[in-house]
This record gives structure tokens, sequence and C-alpha cells, in this order.
């Protein structure tokens, strides 16, 4: 079996991580338990490029017990948890090449690697993998049954490729799942994020003015959690109704511009480029901290910083201080890449077990509906997630009352009124 991880000798912890994460994961622990009798995925060959991590790790076993063979390639340079890679290929046998901190030209080598193998499904986070097959590695497009897409910014991308009509096989935009990006996006992200941000500097987010750029499902998880830490949060937006949800929220909402001279912490979370720029940077204030919780790290304008700066110096794990022409200092987190990965361990089990329950339900929906479907992105089918919402509930140990015969001929009907 071929890999390429960083320290086999690692193994032992990683394995005991994994099985610490799968105790907070029910949903996919019953996925999982189905698969194992039917092996609905018998004969798939899955290439995932995904955050390797604990929770991934049991997505891969998951799909294994299902049948399918396994790779798995990281999605980010840094958030590959190394001892985790080494357990995946030392005890559970599935291919991985990932190595946290490598360089752009080993994390194409490891993409490559992954497609090797031929697949016949792709899983991606931030469609990396999609891309590669639309424009290196078009010589595998016709084996490609389909793709699932895990995240915000990947199904920009395909939503782009599909309106083009240049999309040449379906996806499932796992992401748009309501039990991923409602709990997932809101929950995981802002939780996630913060700790990679205090686990980075150990500053006091209390009193502190915490700029946040974006205010979809991700920037509400952060605004909320910093909120709740006592900071005083300000929401940066394009869109006039995500703007005005935000000052609903009991935030102030004004252009980064303004924002820049009086945010203390600034966190991106957009899916677009260039959202923090030089003429931004230029403006904060001394010691200003600033990461990046989206999933790529071009939302910072990293080269303008550089070429407003005179120098630059790692001041502790994670944290490079920039030094402005000026004098002043601003210090760039986690290399402007996903800080709550890059600092931290990613998004807590019990929001990613419904996040990649969806992601094996839905190379299950791709085995059975594939060939019926157009090159087009697709929303994960409702009766999936309900089925994994319910299955959390009893997780939970909730229940929820159901409708009665009267209650359902009355919302079916139109001719009760008043």
């Amino acid at each position: 079996m071929d890999f390429h991880v960083k320290d086999m000798n690692l193994s032992a912890m990683g394995k005991k991580r994994i099985e610490w994460a799968e105790a907070d994961m029910p949903v996919l622990r019953k996925v999982k338990e189905t698969f194992a009798k039917k092996k609905p995925l018998k004969g798939s060959k899955i290439a995932a490029c995904l955050h390797v991590t604990t929770e991934t790790a049991n997505l891969m076993i998951t799909l294994k017990a299902g049948g399918a063979d396994i790779v798995l390639c990281a999605s980010n340079p840094l958030s590959t948890q190394d001892d985790v890679a080494a357990s995946l290929v030392k005890d559970y046998g599935i291919p991985v090449y990932a190595i946290k901190g490598e360089d752009n030209k080993t994390y194409y080598k490891h993409l490559n690697a992954a497609l090797d193998m031929k697949p016949t499904i792709t899983m991606d986070d931030g469609a990396d993998l999609v891309s590669l097959l639309h424009t290196d590695r078009k010589e595998l497009v016709a084996g490609v049954l389909g793709s699932t897409e895990e995240t915000t910014t990947g199904v920009i991308r395909l939503k782009s490729l599909a309106a083009n009509k240049i999309l040449k096989f379906p996806v499932i935009a796992v992401n748009d799942a309501q039990t991923k990006h409602f709990f997932d996006n809101r929950y995981g992200t802002g939780q996630s994020t913060l700790d990679g941000i205090l686990r980075a500097t150990n500053r006091l987010l209390a009193g502190s003015n915490f700029v946040v750029c974006g205010y979809g499902w991700c920037g509400k998880g952060v605004a909320m959690r910093a909120k709740g830490m006592g900071a005083n949060v300000i929401v940066t937006e394009i869109d006039p109704l995500k703007a005005l949800e935000a000052v609903m929220d009991g935030f102030r909402v004004m252009p980064i511009a303004d924002a820049a001279k009086i945010g203390d912490f600034f966190c991106t979370v957009t899916g677009n480029l260039n959202v923090i720029r030089k003429e931004h940077f230029l403006k904060m204030k001394d010691g200003a901290l600033v990461s990046n919780s989206g999933h790529f790290n071009v939302e910072l304008d990293l080269v303008g910083l550089k070429a407003v700066s005179k120098g630059k110096r790692v001041v502790r794990e994670f944290v490079e201080e920039y030094t402005l022409k000026s004098g002043k200092t601003v210090c760039v987190l986690g290399e402007g890449r996903l800080i709550n990965l890059a600092a931290a361990e990613g998004h807590p089990a019990s929001v990613m077990d419904m996040s990649f329950a969806n992601q094996a339900l839905a190379a299950d929906f791709l085995v059975k509906k594939g060939k019926t479907l157009s090159n087009q992105v697709y929303t994960v089918p409702v009766e999936i997630d309900k089925d994994i919402a319910r299955l959390k509930l009893a997780a939970l140990g909730m229940k929820i009352d159901t409708l009665t015969a009267e209650q359902k001929k009355y919302l079916a009907s139109w001719e009760m009124g008043t």
C-alpha cells in the first residue's frame, strides 16, 4: 500500500484520538453499522480530499465498512493531524497522503496520488479534486460517477462550473444540507475558530473589538461565540439582507475600511478573496490580530501586506508579526489559513457526526442514482437530511411530536378557514 505521512510512530496516539471522536459520533456509527451489513459501496473507489482529522478518520472507516476502496489526501496544507494520518494507514489499512505543513508542490503531488486510484466517486472540501479532474486529469473523468462537496467555498466553485456548462459529472452539495450548515458551519465553525484564535494568541476577548467579515452561517457562529466571550462584535457585509440580520442580532455593521481602524481581532469567513487588503492593514491598530476561517487563505491579501511591510518574524507558534513601514505591527494567525485547523483541532466530533453522515449517505445515493443524474450541483435529498436529524435527536435522548390524522388532513386541505 502506497502512502505518504509524517511518522508512522505517531499511530498509537492517533488511534486513541480516533476512538475518542467516534464516541461522540452516534449518527455516523449507525450508518457504519448499516454499511457493514449491506455493503452498499462495494466496488466503489473513493478519492477523498478532506481535512485529515479524527472525525474524518471515522468517515473513512465508515466508507471502508461499506465496501469502498478509499484513498485520503489533505484539503489544506495546515489541517492534517499527523498522528491520525499514521493511524489510518497502520491500524485501518487506508492509504493517506497528507503531512501537516506540506508545501504547495507536495500538496498537489498528494492530490494527484489520490486521483491515481482512478476513482468512481470523489469527496472534496474545497473542490480541488474536481478542479484537477477538469484540468490536468481529464483522462479520468469518464470513470467518475459523481462527487460530494463539503464546503461553501467548494460549492461556489462547482456552481460556477455548472453555470458555464463545463461540469462533467453530478455533484452532491453536502454543505447545503440543513443538518450540515445549520450546525457544522454555525456551531462547529463558531467554537473551533475561537478555539484556534485563543490557542494561537492566549489573548483576552472580553472587552475587545472583534471584527467578523461575512455573516453567512460561519460568520453567524463566530459572531455568536465572540459575543458570548464578552467581545464587542462588529460585522462587515456586502449583502444588505445579511447586514440587516446582523443589526437585528445586536451587532454593529460597517464597511471593513471603517472597522479596520478600531478592530483588535479580525476574522474573515466569506469564501471570497482579498476581503482584508493592504489599505485596510495600513489603518489597523498597532498589534492587531488577523485571522481567517474561510477555506482558502486568499481571503487575506498577504501579498499586499508584505508589500507595505519592512519585515516579519514568528513571535509564537502560528503567529507571524509583520512590521509595517510606519513601524506599526500586524499579526497574522496560522499563515492566514483556516485558523480552527491550523492552530486547533477543527470542529467538535458532535457536529461533524451529522456532516459526515451526510457524506456517507450522499456516496450511497450516488452509487444508487448517479447514472440517472445530470451534470449539475444537487442538494442532499430532504429524506436523508431528516433521517440524520431524527438519528441525532434519538442519540441525544430527545423525542418530538408527530402529526395526528386530523392535523395531516388540515394541512393538506384548503376548505377550512376562520
